[in-house]
């Protein structure tokens, strides 16, 4: 079989000290840490978009990127290629998880049951070579937002014959997502949304958003997909306004239709920031929600409006990140997939190995920091005292629900200080940077 990466030799842990571009610092897979190998803590995937599709273009310049199935011209051995090429990066990384897009992995044809055959091929392929490795597909979706046809939304669409093609396409996606024995199944609203109220009926969007869920939780029934469902919240981009906007919103959402049970979240970090929020609130967001699933694992640039979806290599955001995966319990069902791509100017092959190697390094580093602070409990007990006057007295009743506004009145009508805590952010600001610094320090 075709070698795409000869030059690449399979990636060593080699330590902190390691100066080697192609070695992991941070990240020992065989590690363990209460009682459980590092690897099976992160659960890295690869995005097959971003590293086998993706080429460098933006709307101001052509593709840059060299890729060695570039060298086939017909549709379907590039399709091959790319699926042979995911295995051997993979296996040289020693990533177990990969995800996908039905359209990232099998071209389209020209009506939806030749697109269907096309993608039956594709997935053959990918079963073959499953049998042969130990990387699995962490979760699938379909694309819903590319084709012109999905110009106005995929559920949210005003046309009946577009949300008929789309919920086939979702079908389809779901069939082939439990046929390579995905974890879990992914919906991201990219044209879920409006760009004026002007020409929008809102209500019947929403409406029927919520019908094309249902749908897809009853056909999952049906097939025996037992895999979890996911949520992916952005507040915008490609549409100005996307509906499933946040962690919150998206909750209220499903809540409100009766869907709540049937899903869980997918947190992107740069989907965060473009909603004005960190990434580690829409992680803590769908912890207290009991929804957390799984992470599209990125960061964004601040100074930039749009969804840059840059390796991950803030060490304060992968340890915030992780403390709250670590406080839910960790992945069961869900992992840390590299929704990343390299800059465009960074287009050769080694780019894409030395950019999943500094983000699986970041998270790696994040998670043992995060692991010391859960352990050590400094924050549970800060934040314990600095709310302990809901553990006792009054507040003890208010938490029951045995006080009301005449008994509060009561309590409080003649008191004549109040004294209360300082938040000493400062403080725990510090304290992370010991934390940080010291973790590294004990490193070998």
């Amino acid at each position: 079989m075709m070698e795409f990466f000869p030059e690449i030799p399979k990636i060593q842990f080699e330590g902190k000290e390691s100066t080697n571009p192609l070695a992991f610092k941070f990240y020992d897979p065989n590690e363990v840490i209460d009682g459980k190998p590092l690897k099976d803590h992160l659960k890295f995937s690869v995005a097959f978009w971003h590293t086998f599709v993706n080429e460098g273009r933006d709307p101001f310049g052509d593709p840059t990127a060299e890729r060695p199935w570039n060298r086939f011209s017909d549709p379907m051995d590039k399709a091959f290629a790319r699926v042979d090429a995911l295995f051997e990066f993979c296996e040289k990384l020693n990533i177990e998880y990969f995800c996908f897009h039905d359209r990232d992995i099998a071209p389209e044809g020209k009506t939806l049951r030749e697109t269907n055959k096309i993608l039956d091929k594709v997935v053959e392929r990918i079963k073959e070579r499953m049998k042969d490795s130990n990387v699995k597909l962490l979760w699938g979706t379909a694309n819903l937002f590319s084709h012109p046809r999905y110009m106005h939304g995929a559920a949210t669409t005003c046309s009946a014959d577009v949300f008929a093609y789309a919920a086939a396409q979702v079908k389809k996606a779901l069939e082939i997502t439990k046929e390579l024995g995905g974890e879990g199944y992914v919906f991201w609203g990219g044209r879920e949304g409006y760009e004026t109220l002007l020409n929008t009926d809102l209500g019947l969007e929403l409406e029927n958003l919520a019908r094309f869920l249902r749908m897809a939780v009853e056909y999952a029934k049906k097939i025996g997909f037992t895999g979890q469902f996911l949520i992916e919240p952005k507040p915008k981009e490609p549409t100005k306004h996307q509906y499933d906007f946040d962690v919150a919103t998206a909750y209220a959402f499903l809540k409100n239709h009766g869907l709540d049970e049937y899903f869980k979240f997918n947190i992107e970090a740069n989907h965060a920031t473009l909603a004005g929020h960190t990434f580690q609130h829409e992680l803590r967001m769908a912890r207290i929600l009991g929804k957390f699933g799984s992470i599209d694992a990125n960061q964004g640039d601040l100074l930039l409006g749009w969804d840059t979806d840059q390796f991950p290599t803030n060490i304060y955001d992968t340890t915030l990140a992780m403390y709250e995966v670590i406080k839910a319990g960790g992945f069961t069902k869900g992992g840390l997939n590299f929704d990343a791509k390299v800059r465009r100017a960074s287009y050769k092959v080694e780019d894409l190995f030395i950019g999943h190697i500094v983000g699986m390094d970041t998270f790696a580093l994040g998670f043992k920091i995060a692991y010391k602070l859960v352990k050590d409990e400094v924050l549970d007990r800060f934040i314990e005292e600095k709310y302990r006057s809901f553990k006792e007295g009054i507040g003890k009743e208010i938490v029951e629900g045995k006080a009301d506004f005449e008994k509060l009145e009561e309590y409080i009508i003649d008191k004549e200080d109040i004294e209360l805590p300082s938040g000493k952010q400062e403080y725990l600001e510090s304290l992370l940077n010991s934390y940080i610094v010291k973790t590294i320090a004990e490193l070998r």
